[in-house]
């Protein structure tokens, strides 16, 4: 356990965005015990031009003039930055030099800002946790002087083309410096020890209360109940790049009998897929969160039908945890993340491997084993894997003898 420490947490990831993030979840659970300081990314000068009519963005531009607080108070022990400064929109820079200069002068731009949010808070030998940042953290321990900083990775971010350009050369040197790096998945942990022994799979959290169904009070979603089963399920955005649509095409081919029901919104090649003629392929839509256990409670089999490619292969599938807690059989494609869940879940290998897999599901599933799939999906809390930082933090504190 870290308890009455200050934590301050930078990241790619600022907390006025709509969607969830892992880092919002560890950073709301650190405030539990310790004082912390949610820090956005400073507004840089490209995004100012291009949105300046985003809200989001005019409230950077207020902040940075004066007009609008820098810091806010989120909850008990903890606050939200918007650093002050504008940073230069650099990624495009080519001579390495050149991009190290500049990248140096935004560091201290935005390290400038969080200091003076320190001044004001008063927080003493912190601990810096840092979601992601390569390059807007690459010199914060150098700059803000940190008891002890700790690098996560929650996807393989350099190959992604935007973070591919510069990422390559320098997330191997941020990771070099880290005290500490921990990872999601267990790809990127053996990614992370390339460069630095103390990197390790701290697993993934998940609120998994809102699929708590032990008691059988869920009802299956309405639209549900005209479909005939067994219901093979989805849910979440139907991405061509994540998911695999041929195989989708596949199983409906091969077993005309199976229902596929996909919820969740779609990109333009699902769109325009041959799914949409499929009488046994039915697309529900966009759902709001709430309305996911009722629609996973209808399903008899879960699936996870991914393409196996660099954006999936490390990737930790949060709904995998969400099927799990509902006691569903689920199934996916092996990937070496889900190598995490092989004796909670059916992986296949091919296309091929997809039916027989899925008739066992259906045909073996019992009280048991949904208890035991629960079970391990309960394990995953957000409580549970900021308890995993903890422990590595002490863990290597203890080894390079840094005092906390």
């Amino acid at each position: 356990m870290i308890k009455n420490y200050d934590i301050i947490v930078i990241g790619i990831q600022a907390w006025d965005t709509e969607i969830g993030s892992n880092c919002k979840d560890i950073a709301l659970e650190f405030s539990k015990q310790n004082r912390v300081l949610y820090v956005n990314s400073p507004l840089d000068r490209i995004t100012q031009y291009r949105d300046k009519s985003d809200p989001k963005i005019q409230k950077r531009i207020r902040v940075n003039s004066g007009q609008d607080e820098d810091l806010l108070v989120l909850g008990n022990n903890f606050w939200n930055l918007y650093p002050r400064g504008l940073v230069e929109s650099i990624n495009w820079v080519k001579p390495a030099f050149l991009y190290n200069i500049l990248n140096k002068r935004n560091n201290r731009i935005f390290s400038k800002a969080i200091l003076s949010a320190v001044k004001r808070l008063g927080f003493k030998n912190y601990i810096i946790f840092n979601d992601s940042a390569m390059f807007l953290g690459l010199y914060m321990k150098e700059l803000l002087k940190p008891s002890f900083y700790v690098y996560y990775m929650r996807d393989y971010l350099i190959k992604n083309p935007y973070w591919r350009k510069q990422g390559v050369r320098l997330e191997p040197e941020l990771l070099r410096k880290s005290d500490l790096v921990v990872n999601n998945s267990t790809l990127y942990a053996s990614y992370g020890r390339e460069y630095n022994k103390h990197s390790y799979m701290i697993g993934q959290g998940c609120d998994v209360s809102m699929f708590n169904d032990i008691d059988k009070q869920i009802d299956p979603a309405a639209d549900l109940h005209d479909i005939p089963g067994p219901i093979i399920g989805y849910v979440g955005f139907l991405s061509s790049r994540r998911l695999d649509i041929g195989l989708l095409v596949y199983i409906a081919k091969q077993k005309p009998e199976w229902q596929l029901v996909l919820v969740g919104p779609e990109d333009e090649a699902f769109a325009a897929s041959e799914l949409h003629s499929m009488a046994n392929v039915h697309f529900l839509g966009s759902r709001e969160p709430s309305e996911l256990p009722r629609y996973i409670k209808g399903f008899d089999v879960c699936m996870n039908p991914q393409i196996v490619n660099d954006a999936t292969r490390g990737n930790y599938p949060r709904k995998i945890d969400e099927y799990l807690a509902m006691g569903k059989p689920t199934i996916a494609t092996a990937t070496e993340a889900m190598d995490y869940f092989s004796e909670y879940t059916y992986l296949a290998n091919s296309h091929e491997d997809y039916i027989p897999i899925i008739t066992l599901a259906l045909a073996e599933n019992s009280l048991e084993k949904e208890q035991e799939r629960r079970n391990f999906a309960n394990q995953h809390s957000w409580e549970n894997n900021v308890k995993e930082i903890y422990k590595y933090i002490r863990l290597v504190a203890s080894e390079k003898n840094i005092p906390l």
